[in-house]
């Protein structure tokens, strides 16, 4: 069952890199420029949610559709860490932080689903976290403006970045804490 509704849905977050990209190429101000991104992305990140609960209500859950929405996830967060970074709205360290732990938790996760050991890295609470920092961060940061004339998005959001990138590492230590016992056997 590759073209399902929740697949297709997962495949939209991977779509949605070069428009969140292409806005800021766009013939627009800054403000709106800011506005179309924060928008398409809390829209995108929202399939995130919903392409799980379809999966489950229509009964439409796959090994691909398992394996490609943290891909999409990441991919998402990493090219928007990447436009952040760039519109100098994010700090490199930290974009190096979240990505390098994107790239050696999945492959630590590979890795332990190849000697059959995939338990001891799953999901876990500091995981969400981390998410749930980065996902209400990005878009803070996309905006840089104020919101409901009091909220300054770009601190909040330089905060909760700087949140996330701590969870993140804690997160890895977590993970490769979990993951230690196999290692070591395998070593």
């Amino acid at each position: 069952m590759f073209f399902t509704i929740p697949t297709l849905l997962t495949c939209t977050r991977i779509v949605a890199i070069p428009l969140i990209v292409g806005v800021f190429y766009a013939p627009l101000d800054q403000a709106t420029r800011n506005l179309i991104a924060t928008l398409m992305f809390i829209v995108f990140a929202a399939t995130d949610w919903f392409d799980g609960y379809l999966a489950r209500k229509l009964n439409q859950t796959s090994a691909f559709g398992a394996f490609l929405d943290p891909v999409a996830d990441k991919f998402l967060v990493c090219a928007s860490l990447l436009v952040l970074v760039y519109l100098q709205r994010a700090d490199v360290f930290v974009a190096l932080i979240i990505i390098g732990r994107e790239i050696a938790i999945s492959a630590l996760r590979e890795w332990m689903a190849h000697i059959g050991a995939s338990k001891s890295v799953a999901v876990h609470m500091i995981g969400k976290l981390k998410t749930t920092a980065q996902m209400v961060a990005i878009p803070f940061l996309l905006y840089d403006g104020v919101l409901f004339g009091t909220v300054d998005t770009g601190v909040w959001g330089q905060w909760l970045i700087w949140i996330a990138a701590v969870l993140t590492v804690w997160s890895m230590v977590y993970y490769l804490k979990k993951a230690l016992p196999e290692i070591r056997a395998r070593l």
